[in-house]
């Protein structure tokens, strides 16, 4: 195997390199963005219990004290 084959053998494996390097940003930059709409979304509902809790109404499923 001469020198230029190697040489060229490792591009394409630097090539595979960045391109797997890029792919898996990208998949991290998606999985953040819906870490952040989850995160919103459970402050959300938060809120919403804390407003129902305050205003003397208890979850719906909630079991009447006789149970």
């Amino acid at each position: 195997v001469s020198d230029e084959d190697r040489f060229i053998d490792i591009e394409i494996k630097l090539a595979h390199q960045e391109n797997l390097v890029e792919s898996l940003n990208q998949t991290i930059y998606e999985q953040g963005r819906r870490i952040d709409q989850l995160e919103a979304m459970v402050a959300k509902l938060a809120e919403h219990v804390r407003v129902l809790r305050d205003a003397g109404q208890g979850p719906v499923n909630e079991k009447p004290p006789h149970y």
